[in-house]
């Protein structure tokens, strides 16, 4: 066979033979052929995009790729936002695909370290969301897409109900480069609740036998914050939120920005931040942000994905969420990406190691994690022009007279649960990119980009640091007893604290002995689910975990 076409120049061929393999007029595939109906539109070399979400996976359809045979279809190069299945990385043990371009790979992190390590496969690059969505339509343009959705018709219209993710990127960047699109669908009816894809932009649908797999990456249970994760969020107000008035926010996944969600409608409301902050997210549904908006602090909501179980209570708040004509959230993780980067004033998350510089990665010696969207959303977007109260004064403290700057926090507690510790001389990245090949260590977030970072100890401020000196001061100075803490000087410390730079719990009003499990709005499951008025459905290992509590 030949090599890969250029602007889908055998288009014509690849469907006749995929008309072939399908035995019907249409565009219904049985589900028994999807492995013959790949062989017969994939050539070697193809690129090939996969849809493999934050949270849903088209299972099916990387099964299916994973049982091709090597011998007709080989050399892929594997463009995907996340690599979740062992399917995602079969195509490379079994030959069939070579190269990967990509954005996140959590859980096949050590996996794909060893692969890359014994040469099955290799890493293009280790792209943001953004980056790789950019590429897919300049120079990595696929010529085969293999999309998932809830629904479809029998003219190929998709309707892909609240978990829409990523699918309308990979199918525009496909669909109008004379590529092959090919979506497994759970159900296929006569009339859609809506469209979210035109029926030409997809070529094949395949109903499956079981509904496509969808993961609840977003729910954190309230019964695992700890006392000092409420400390570290009530400093993360007290520090952050507070004084510079930030309204429109993203938060990471953890537990930390969980404790924060649960404590806007007691801390931050006790100090009268009530329509003050945190009156817009990009974000995905959280369930620990129920109480947050039945208590009235929360305006709207852009999101990325849904999350499980949250299908009722989003399509109850429509005034906060956006839901369609059907009932339904509508999300989308590119345009979630713009406004996290662009609309957003602060994102705050956590991360496995920092370094002197304050550059954080989560990509360790024998794990290659990817980024994600965390890059995009803890960036200071250089080409930012409106200017907002928060984004001025964040500008003004860094020094800068000609703009703003976009708040990026790191919350991490001075060791990781395992104990290793968080602070580090030098982050694991560096060893990572010389035993890979990359041209740089993976860091996740630069540490110029990176203006405050708070721990149990508490809150250096780095805007207000003119030196890189009183960076790596400030970052010691709430290391606590890792040795990277212990590295500096009590005095250095004080001086840090004396210029504002360095904010213990005391120096912002907090009383460490108070600061427990008890200004939490939820304190586990069942108290989310009431305060949802019972639209929250948890899934089924939330209620588990719950009843075994």
């Amino acid at each position: 066979m030949s090599g890969p076409s250029q602007h889908g120049s055998d288009r014509p061929q690849r469907l006749a033979r995929a008309a072939a393999v399908s035995g019907a007029p249409g565009k219904l595939c049985p589900a028994d052929r999807a492995t013959q109906l790949l062989e017969a539109v994939i050539q070697p070399g193809d690129r090939v995009a996969i849809e493999g979400d934050n949270q849903k996976q088209a299972d099916f359809l990387a099964a299916a790729l994973a049982n091709v045979d090597p011998a007709r279809i080989h050399d892929l190069h594997m463009v995907q936002s996340v690599l979740a299945l062992p399917d995602h990385l079969a195509v490379f043990e079994r030959g069939i695909a070579n190269r990967l371009d990509f954005a996140f790979a959590g859980p096949q992190s050590r996996r794909l370290a060893e692969l890359v390590a014994s040469k099955a496969l290799k890493i293009g690059a280790i792209h943001t969301y953004l980056e790789l969505y950019a590429r897919m339509l300049v120079d990595l343009q696929p010529q085969v897409a293999l999309i998932v959705a809830d629904k479809a018709d029998r003219d190929g219209n998709l309707y892909t109900g609240p978990n829409t993710e990523d699918t309308p990127t990979i199918a525009e960047a496909v669909a109008f480069r004379g590529g092959v699109v090919v979506a497994q669908v759970n159900e296929v009816v006569d009339r859609l609740p809506r469209v979210d894809i035109p029926g030409d932009w997809v070529d094949v649908i395949i109903q499956t036998p079981k509904p496509y797999r969808i993961d609840p990456l977003f729910t954190r249970d309230p019964a695992k914050i700890h006392d000092e994760n409420v400390l570290m969020a009530m400093m993360a107000i007290a520090a952050v939120y507070e004084p510079y008035e930030v309204r429109r926010l993203n938060h990471g996944i953890g537990y930390a920005t969980a404790a924060i969600e649960l404590l806007l409608p007691t801390f931050a409301a006790q100090r009268g931040l009530k329509g003050k902050i945190a009156q817009h997210f990009v974000l995905n549904p959280h369930p620990t942000l129920i109480p947050a908006i039945e208590a009235g602090f929360v305006d709207s909501v852009y999101c990325f994905g849904s999350e499980l179980g949250m299908e009722r209570y989003v399509s109850s708040r429509a005034d906060i969420f956006p839901v369609g004509a059907d009932g339904s959230l509508r999300s989308n993780r590119a345009l979630a990406q713009v406004a996290g980067q662009y609309a957003c004033d602060l994102f705050i998350g956590g991360t496995l190691q920092i370094d002197a510089q304050a550059n954080s990665s989560t990509a360790t010696k024998d794990r290659i994690t990817g980024f994600g969207g965390a890059p995009n959303m803890g960036a200071d977007a250089r080409g930012r022009r409106h200017g907002s109260p928060t984004w001025l004064r964040a500008g003004q403290e860094a020094g800068d007279s000609l703009r703003g700057r976009k708040l990026v926090a790191q919350m991490v507690q001075t060791r990781q649960p395992n104990g290793a510790p968080s602070f580090v001389e030098r982050l694991d990245a560096f060893d990572l990119a010389a035993s890979a090949g990359f041209a740089l260590p993976p860091v996740m977030i630069y540490g110029d980009d990176v203006t405050h970072v708070i721990t149990e100890r508490g809150v250096a401020n780095l805007l207000l640091c003119r030196s890189p000196q009183d960076r790596e001061g400030a970052l010691r100075a709430i290391a606590g007893d890792t040795d990277f803490g212990q590295r500096q000087s009590p005095e250095l410390s004080d001086s840090l604290r004396r210029r504002g730079i360095v904010m213990s719990p005391a120096d912002l009003g907090i009383d460490v002995a108070t600061a427990n499990r008890g200004w939490l709005a939820a304190k586990s499951i069942d108290d989310l689910v009431t305060a949802s008025g019972g639209l929250y459905t948890p899934p089924a290992q939330f209620r588990a975990a719950a009843a075994h509590s």
